[in-house]
Order: C-alpha cells, then sequence, then structure tokens
C-alpha cells in the first residue's frame, strides 16, 4: 500500500475511532440506513432499475459526506444534526424517489422541503457563528447572523429548484411535480399584443394532440383542468422552505443574544474542534 494510502486508513481509523467513542447513536443509525441502502441497490440492479440503483449509490456518497466534512473543516456535528441529515437523505432519495413516497403520501415533498430549509438555515448559522467565535477582529451582530444564514438556506432551496428545473429538462423526468388548474392567465392569447392577460375560467379539461416519430397523431386528454408544468410544485416548495429557514433564524436570533437559553439549538450547530 502507498504512503498516502497508508495515512488515509489511519485517518479512517481515528474517525473512526472517535465516533465509537462519542457518536454511538449515528453510527448506528449510519449503519442500519446504509444496509438498507445497499439492500434496495441490489433490488434494484435485479429489477433492471438502473436509475434507482445509482439512486443508492448517490445515497451512499451523500452518507460520507458530514464525515468528510468534520474531517475536512476540523469541525464537529452535533449527533441529532447527523441523524437527521442522514434520515433526510434516506427520506428523499430511497423512501421518495425509489419507493414513490412522493406520490403515496400526501405532503412527503413539502415536509422535506420545509426541514431543509430548517437544516440549511441551521448550516448556514453555523458557518458564520463559528467565523464571529474564533476570530477575534471579527463581532457581527445577531441581526447579520441570523439574515446570513436565512440567505444561506433559500440559496440551497433555489439552487435545488434549479436542479430539479435541469434534470426535467435534460433528463426528462419530473421532479418538479405538475398539477392540474381549473384557471389560467396569460398574455400569451392576447390577440392585441399589449400584455393583456386574457383568462380561461373553469377548465374542464384539455386535449392534448402529438405527433411521434412515425407522423401519427396521438390524442392525450387531461381530466378536470389543465396541466399546469412545475410551476406551482416550485413556489410551494420555496414558500415551505422559506418557513423552515425564518423558524430556524427566530431561533438562532434568541439563541445568540441569550445564549444560557434555548439550548435545543446547540443540536443544529456545528463547533470548531479544540486544538
Amino acid at each position: 500500500m502507498s504512503k498516502r494510502g497508508i495515512v488515509m486508513l489511519k485517518k479512517f481509523k481515528e474517525i473512526k475511532e472517535t465516533y465509537r467513542e462519542t457518536k454511538k447513536s449515528t453510527i448506528m443509525v449510519y449503519v442500519i440506513l446504509r444496509a438498507l441502502v445497499i439492500i434496495s441497490m441490489i433490488r434494484q440492479i435485479i429489477l433492471g432499475e438502473i436509475s434507482n440503483a445509482a439512486l443508492c449509490l448517490l445515497s451512499l456518497i451523500l452518507f460520507t459526506v458530514p464525515f468528510w466534512i468534520q474531517e475536512k473543516f476540523k469541525i464537529t456535528l452535533p449527533s441529532v444534526l447527523e441523524i437527521i441529515i442522514l434520515c433526510f437523505i434516506f427520506s428523499a432519495e430511497i423512501l421518495g424517489e425509489i419507493n414513490n413516497f412522493y406520490i403515496v403520501i400526501p405532503y412527503w415533498d413539502t415536509i422535506l422541503h420545509t426541514l431543509n430549509g430548517f437544516l440549511a438555515a441551521g448550516i448556514g448559522f453555523s458557518l458564520v457563528d463559528l467565523l464571529n467565535e474564533n476570530i477575534s477582529s471579527i463581532k457581527l451582530s445577531p441581526i447579520f447572523i441570523v439574515i446570513v444564514s436565512f440567505c444561506f438556506s433559500m440559496t440551497i432551496g433555489v439552487l435545488w429548484e434549479f436542479f430539479e428545473y435541469g434534470a426535467d429538462n435534460i433528463l426528462k423526468t419530473d421532479m418538479q411535480k405538475d398539477s392540474i388548474v381549473q384557471n389560467i392567465s396569460t398574455v400569451t392569447l392576447d390577440k392585441t399584443k399589449s400584455n393583456k392577460a386574457i383568462g380561461i375560467n373553469n377548465i374542464k379539461y384539455t386535449v392534448i394532440y402529438s405527433e411521434d416519430n412515425e407522423g401519427k397523431m396521438n390524442e392525450t386528454i387531461i381530466p378536470n383542468g389543465y396541466l399546469d408544468i412545475g410551476i406551482n410544485d416550485t413556489m410551494k416548495d420555496l414558500m415551505v422552505n422559506f418557513i423552515g429557514a425564518i423558524c430556524f433564524s427566530v431561533f438562532g436570533y434568541l439563541y445568540i443574544i441569550n445564549r444560557g437559553k434555548y439550548h435545543f439549538v446547540n443540536n443544529f450547530i456545528a463547533r470548531k474542534i479544540s486544538n
């Protein structure tokens, strides 16, 4: 084994030993979820669902991110935060995408996006609070810290919607879930080209005619209204992300101005490892 490989193996053993001593609950959750993902990946391969198997592989990679971040930046994440992150990845990729929880369970997507807003705000808060606490020349006001954490969370939410939009357009997925609407308003139907919105209300059904590769016309009927292509889902996701970010920002602000209270916030804040 090369010298670099020996060093990496030694580092891994050190991290493993540290977790064994201080974060037994995190290790237990990690092992259980990892085993479930591996079982799911094997099943998807047997079923010939290669894209789902790739999602399982992605989940396994994402599971290692919290450990890598802690080692790379010399910080420690609270066990509660790590467990929530691991469960979030499992819920989004394995339960949501592969096991269709997004379709089967109402508000599954909404719950995850709200939680994402809360967690992302916590991560943003940690980054700024670490800077504020460990660099003597910088003293940021509490309101500035929570504004940055809120903006960080919303930026993560927007970037995720960009990812969903890209996947839908390039890979032809449906991550931005469509919805049926009965009323629309659009300037596209304005024959005068005067930027006047034309409304169509009480839409009962929509008929779509499409042409296949052989030139044959196909008719698709959408009952109960008009098919909205993802915009409602996108805005809903950003709104609940906003709610999650606001919730953490409020608690984060209260925590900063009185660190003797609101101890539960510590469960979502990374800390610098003491030398």
